[in-house]
């Protein structure tokens, strides 16, 4: 079975996007209705599991028969942690579910799956089957609940949405969970369920409009947590799951919605953001007073946040800060020559981002007429220089078999504007690795790579000959980290460049 290129017969699976008659897609979407053919059930995968990798998601009429026509079968594309995908409508019947990752990144045969789960479920006419991977990956949890699809005409006619809630926090096994309007406070809120861990409540129906959803202990009247707010705008089934945070913020939890095609992650509202930055800036005789190390002021309408003494190539401490929005101020360390004024950032609830500070030159055309060499004599008359800022967010994923590596390219040449990062297994060459990304200057690209010891090459192009900027090898494996790797000009190197590697989250 070829995962990625996976032939579907029409009989075998009936997709039912919102109408049958595609004009009406537009505005018949919208409501997000479970409409069923009456023999038919549904189908959906959530991944709850935060230290797994990608996990494919499969169903399967006969695991004996792979490739019999008559047989149902299909898997989904893989879903990372806190992911869900559609909801996926096909006959009633008995089918075999098996969850998997794939150990093997050179291939998508099924035979490079380190299957983690696999037991025959039946799909009931009228129903949503609804699987969540929970738990350490190393032992997994599979919980599956059968909810009946609703499909009531006075939800639409009278603007209602239906819901039901999933406590999957293994830490805060008895919660109770409220709801009010947006625009009202917990005073005005309603108790919708008090959830134990891993049962799912009954169904209820309330007014579509935008919410805001509380929790406290069971019994208690404190609030723990306070989402941002959730638009309720459509005649929807919605699973709302509660699961442990994994983001930058103090709040323990994070609310997941999930509906027939739509996700969507609440995070305590106000909650706190977490921030660092990187001294990319060089050397330049137009900022003769800059010394390879600079000092940051942030400033909000609230806070103000001084951080000093960042040396070229290195990193400061991580900060927590409040969301919002900050401009940032950069002087020289020693001479305190300002370097950047009033640079916007901004940071989100829950986020955290780490932001390279770099220098790049501009050719300075006076006259605008396009020609920057006035004089003729093969040089551009003049050029200015900028400090400018690229801002990348840090992944929270835990994942102990696959580790995501976000590529900073830095490296400012007028020969070539762009650099390929490969990184190469063993038993394999530049040209035959499958794992590269070609990033362009003063941007950033991730591939997340599975256990193993890699080659990572840096390479560019300069007129038809491939230059090898960089080298390095790493080994990943269950105790490493995602990381930064950042490529940038080095004249103290024997190629004029350099590549560092960096987890993206300190020690602190």
């Amino acid at each position: 079975m070829n995962l990625h290129n996976k032939t579907l017969s029409l009989n075998s699976i009936k997709p039912v996007l919102c109408a049958s008659v595609l004009a009406s897609l537009l505005t018949a979407c919208s409501s997000d209705d479970e409409q069923s053919d009456s023999d038919n059930a549904f189908v959906q995968f959530y991944n709850a599991s935060n230290n797994a990798p990608s996990i494919y998601f499969t169903v399967d009429e006969n695991l004996d028969e792979d490739d019999d026509d008559d047989d149902f079968e299909i898997t989904f594309s893989p879903l990372a942690f806190a992911d869900a995908n559609n909801r996926y409508e096909l006959e009633a019947d008995d089918y075999y579910v098996e969850l998997a990752w794939q150990d093997d990144a050179d291939s998508s045969s099924r035979e490079d799956l380190q299957i983690i789960y696999q037991q025959s479920h039946k799909f009931s006419k009228d129903s949503i089957q609804f699987f969540a991977l929970t738990g350490d990956v190393q032992a997994p949890q599979v919980m599956s609940f059968e909810i009946p699809v609703i499909d009531d005409d006075n939800d639409n006619d009278e603007e209602l949405f239906n819901i039901r809630l999933l406590n999957l926090h293994e830490a805060m096994q008895d919660i109770d969970v409220y709801m009010s309007k947006a625009d009202e406070t917990f005073n005005e809120a309603i108790a919708l369920e008090q959830l134990n861990y891993g049962v799912i409540s009954e169904n209820q129906k309330h007014d579509q409009d935008d919410y805001t959803f509380y929790i406290t202990q069971a019994g208690s009247d404190q609030v723990l947590f306070q989402s941002t707010q959730a638009p309720m705008q459509y005649t929807s089934q919605y699973i709302v799951v509660v699961r442990q945070n994994q983001g930058a913020g103090s709040s323990p939890f994070a609310i997941d919605m999930i509906s027939k095609y739509d996700f969507m992650t609440l995070q305590s509202d106000g909650d706190d953001s977490k921030l660092r930055l990187f001294n990319s800036i060089t050397e330049h005789d137009l900022i003769p007073d800059y010394d390879h190390s600079i000092d940051a002021t942030l400033r909000s309408i609230d806070e103000t946040i001084a951080i000093d003494n960042i040396g070229f190539g290195q990193y400061s401490d991580t900060y927590i800060v409040s969301q919002g929005d900050y401009s940032i101020d950069l002087l020289s360390s020693s001479q305190q020559q300002p370097l950047l004024t009033n640079h916007l950032l901004t940071l989100a609830e829950n986020e955290e981002k780490t932001i390279f500070f770099y220098l790049s030159e501009e050719d300075v055309d006076h006259d605008g007429d396009g020609d920057v060499d006035e004089d003729g004599d093969g040089l551009v008359d003049e050029v200015e220089i900028k400090i400018n800022s690229l801002a990348v967010e840090t992944t929270q994923s835990s994942s102990i078999y696959s580790h995501q590596i976000d590529i900073i390219n830095l490296v400012e040449d007028d020969d070539f504007n762009s650099v390929s990062v490969y990184f190469v297994q063993s038993d394999e060459l530049i040209e035959t690795s499958t794992n590269y990304r070609h990033i362009s200057y003063a941007n950033a690209s991730n591939i997340e790579l599975l256990n193993n010891t890699y080659t990572v090459y840096a390479v560019a192009k300069r007129d038809s000959s491939d230059i090898l900027l960089a080298s390095q090898a790493i080994t990943l494996d269950e105790s490493s980290q995602a990381m930064f790797l950042l490529l940038q000009k080095n004249e103290q190197s024997a190629s004029g460049y350099d590549m560092t590697f960096a987890n993206q989250k300190d020690s602190n």
